[in-house]
């Protein structure tokens, strides 16, 4: 263990730091950093580096090549910049790489150097030109920060969603600031920068005059600042070579450090610390050959930097890397700490003590073991091991830890076991993609902030297919989450990529790969294929799309308009159908549309549906193309109701309607419509003669409304005209004068002729209006098949009773039974009782 911290550096009393080669670079880089652009990602990303800036004097035939890498050195891209002169380089959240050009335009290119998109920060930095800029990060998305030549800052927080601020103008700002950075405080971004002795702050409405608190006097100029990982912690270098360091909204100080080096530094990153376990506040600074760590300590801690070297800051440390290696400086934690410090008799170190006796067969690892049981100190001890295993780097120390956790658990009745077997995951994952051939040096912290979810959007990113499958597996996440999220990826990148290839073999190949996998949408790749101009490959993966909606909207907008029709009546979903309907009416010109329709007998019959609601003209003109005379004389029946106000009008569309059920050899619908015509006009007639309200009515509305008009006469001879039957004239002429009350014309209408309907109606038609007297008249005059039904109507139970009794009826018996009720009517029943019986003994 004392070898082991040989690379611990002490800060004080209370904090060590370590450094520790991540990789030994292997990138062959033809110039130095200092010439070159240089970004890198957090939470090891990528690298991205732009030889021959236009800020070094060369040849104006060579172009500058930009170059990305990973973070072991293996090259992604390689480029040719083509565009105009690049300011700066920075890293999206999405591991975007953006490329501000000094006329403001942002470039964004992927990872493979594959061109994205691009946007403007506005004219007024084109006009302007850009001095400097900053790509910085907030819980939005990744923001850009932009000093213009006239000594101007224009930002936007989220380029994803661009919204550019102009900030205020920094009043007496004549020449560029000697440094600045951009700050997130309660959800804003803010302009930190540096004017002489004087430090502004501007958000989006003032500029306000700030001074840190606690600061060394003699200062004439902040030489370089830099703001935490975290945005809460801000670092200033001033020229009389103190180090401030405190809150990011100078409302704080937290100390103060002299370095005795006025030089300004090349870089500073605040801090190289995890605040929620950190025990010393840090600040690291390179000069040319020179790297300090700095805090509240009264020392330093430094180091020799052999050659031209680049900081990054990281959550909870700074990776630093040059030519030739790759390293990573942070905090040793508190549990790697207790563990692996000379003399420490802390439980995890004594468990793994008692465990690597344990291995020698020695005693000793008895005695370990009965010396932190004595102090019940054994849970902590397995606790210690476990936490330290995730903040090692080397495997072997790692599963040396982890072997001393698995040893303590051992003795340990109810030690929860899902610290051990998550960390033993997590690791596993950790040193896999921590690999020189993957590149991507995670710690434990940074791991669990990105989570794994990210994790596999990256390995994805990188086109690491097989790798991000066996994490999915190895971790057992759901299918959607996991493999089938990253199998639609990999045919994404498949139908893309592969050129040469015969379409309908790639979807084979595809589909053989992909098969019914939860989760994976044929129609997104399709959409990916088609985006990249490989139609045909599109179309041949929407066959293995199950999901007729997702099919159709991809046909159209390939405008493959007629296979989408088909798919959608496969479907059977009208909604879609009548979606590539209105789609093809919009596409096609009339003629090619309705004859499209003709193929399509269900389209057909669903646009007819829709036209009757929305289109009416055009149902006539899909009626007329098809010789349909009989929908054709329903349709101009309709619109002579719907259409037409005028009775001239409304005649004539009738009258074309005749003509096509002629046409269509339905002679009933034609005179039908022919009677209507008539009656049309004898409505106008009559309402011009008689006044009152005809027109619209049926031919027995007419006939009544005349009859309670008092018009007899005329009823009558429109019931002639019309051949109106004459039950269905004396049903209407009864309901008429009963209406009216008028019983004395309707006596003389009942003794006119012999009634066609008989005369129980007339006593029905009486007894609704409640005109008993009436009733009586004709209920005399029912033949004797209803007599006794016109009687119990009228109330004459006993003369009921006589006529059932002679009729020898059963049913009629039981009738006036059921209307034999209270002591009054006791003897009629009594009566029939007799009849019956006697009856039966015949």
């Amino acid at each position: 263990m004392d070898c082991y911290t040989a690379n611990w550096n002490p800060l004080g009393d209370s904090a060590f730091y370590r450094k520790y080669e991540l990789y030994s670079m292997d990138w062959d880089l033809k110039e130095e950093l200092r010439d070159c652009l240089v970004a890198a990602a957090p939470y090891g990303g990528p690298i991205a580096l732009l030889r021959n800036p236009w800020r070094k004097e060369k040849a104006a035939s060579v172009r500058p090549v930009l170059d990305i890498y990973s973070a072991s050195g293996m090259p992604l891209a390689s480029l040719l910049w083509k565009s105009g002169p690049v300011v700066s380089l920075g890293w999206s959240a999405e591991e975007e790489l953006l490329c501000v050009q000094e006329d403001g335009a942002v470039l964004v290119y992927g990872l493979h150097g594959d061109f994205r998109r691009h946007f403007s920060m506005g004219n007024e930095v084109l006009q302007n030109r850009v001095l400097d800029a900053r790509i910085f990060h907030t819980e939005f998305g990744s923001g850009v920060a932009i000093l213009t030549g006239a000594h101007r800052f224009t930002l936007s927080a989220n380029v994803g969603d661009l919204k550019l601020r102009r900030m205020p103008e920094v009043p007496g700002l004549q020449s560029a600031p000697s440094c600045w950075t951009a700050l997130c405080q309660d959800r804003v971004a803010h302009i930190l920068l540096a004017v002489g002795p004087d430090l502004y702050l501007l958000d989006h409405a003032a500029c306000s005059a700030v001074t840190p608190p606690g600061l060394a006097p003699g200062v004439s100029s902040f030489l370089q600042m830099a703001v935490s990982f975290t945005y809460r912690h801000l670092a200033l270098f001033t020229d009389t070579g103190y180090i401030w360091m405190g809150t990011a909204s100078l409302k704080e100080k937290l100390c103060e450090f002299n370095c005795n080096i006025r030089a300004p530094p090349k870089q500073m990153v605040c801090w190289c610390v995890y605040a929620a376990h950190s025990k010393e506040r840090a600040v690291v600074v390179a000069w040319e050959r020179r790297l300090m760590v700095v805090g509240d300590a009264p020392e330093s801690i430094q180091f020799v930097l052999d050659e031209d070297s680049y900081l990054v800051p990281e959550l909870d440390g700074v990776r630093i890397f040059s030519r030739s290696t790759h390293e990573f400086l942070h905090e040793v934690p508190a549990a790697s700490e207790e563990i692996f410090k000379i003399a420490s008799m802390a439980p995890g170190a004594l468990l793994l003590e008692a465990q690597k006796e344990y291995e020698k067969e020695s005693q000793k690892a008895d005695e370990y073991l009965r010396e932190i049981q004595e102090l019940g100190q054994l849970t902590q001890a397995v606790q210690q091991c476990i936490e330290a295993a995730g903040h090692e780097h080397q495997p072997d120390m790692q599963k040396s830890l982890l072997r001393a956790a698995s040893f303590g658990k051992c003795f340990l009745d109810r030690f929860p076991p899902d610290s051990f077997v998550h960390m033993c995951q997590d690791l596993r994952v950790l040193n896999a993609v921590r690999d020189y051939h993957i590149g991507i040096p995670l710690t434990y912290s940074q791991y669990k902030q990105l989570t794994i979810q990210v994790l596999l959007d990256r390995l994805v990113l990188r086109r690491l297919y097989p790798l991000a499958i066996q994490i999915c597996e190895y971790l057992r996440l759901p299918e959607v989450q996991g493999v089938s999220r990253i199998l639609a990826h990999w045919a994404c990148y498949k139908a893309r990529m592969w050129d040469g290839v015969q379409d309908e073999d790639v979807a084979r190949a595809i589909n053989q790969k992909l098969g019914d996998t939860p989760g994976v949408s044929y129609s997104d790749i399709a959409a990916r294929a088609y985006g990249c101009g490989r139609t045909e490959l599109a179309i041949k993966l929407l066959e293995y799309e199950p999901r007729s909606g997702e099919q159709v909207p991809l046909l159209l907008k390939m405008k493959r308009s007629k296979l989408a029709l088909s798919k959608a009546i496969e479907s059977g979903d009208t909604d879609l159908v009548f979606t590539v309907l209105l789609h093809l009416k919009n596409e096609l010109n009339r003629g090619d549309f309705f004859m499209t329709l003709r193929n399509q007998p269900m389209a057909l019959s669903l646009y007819r549906q829709f036209c009757k609601h929305q289109e009416l003209e055009t149902l006539k003109d899909l009626y007329n193309q098809d010789d349909n005379h009989q929908e054709l004389g329903s349709f101009h029946i309709r619109a002579s109701y719907a259409a037409e106000e005028r009775i001239e009008g409304r005649v004539a569309a009738l009258q074309t309607a005749a003509d096509a059920f002629y046409k269509a050899k339905n002679e009933f619908a034609a005179k039908a419509t022919e009677d209507q015509m008539r009656l049309l006009r004898l409505q106008r007639r009559l309402e011009d003669e008689l006044g009152g309200q005809f027109l619209d009515l049926s031919l027995h509305d007419t006939v009544t409304t005349l009859i309670l008009g008092g018009h007899n006469k005329r009823a009558e001879q429109l019931a002639r005209d019309f051949r109106i039957p004459d039950k269905r004239l004396w049903w209407l002429k009864l309901t008429a004068l009963a209406d009216l009350e008028d019983w004395e014309e309707l006596e003389k209408f009942s003794k006119s002729k012999k009634s066609p309907i008989g005369y129980l109606p007339f006593v029905e038609i009486c007894m609704k209006q409640h005109n008993k007297y009436e009733a009586k008249k004709y209920a005399s005059r029912v033949g004797p098949e209803q007599k006794v039904k016109a009687l119990l109507l009228v109330g004459d139970v006993a003369q009921a009773a006589d006529v059932a009794i002679e009729h020898r009826n059963e049913a009629e018996l039981s009738l006036v039974l059921s209307h034999c009720t209270g002591a009054t009517d006791g003897a009629t029943a009594d009566k029939i009782q007799r009849a019956r019986a006697q009856a039966q003994k015949k």
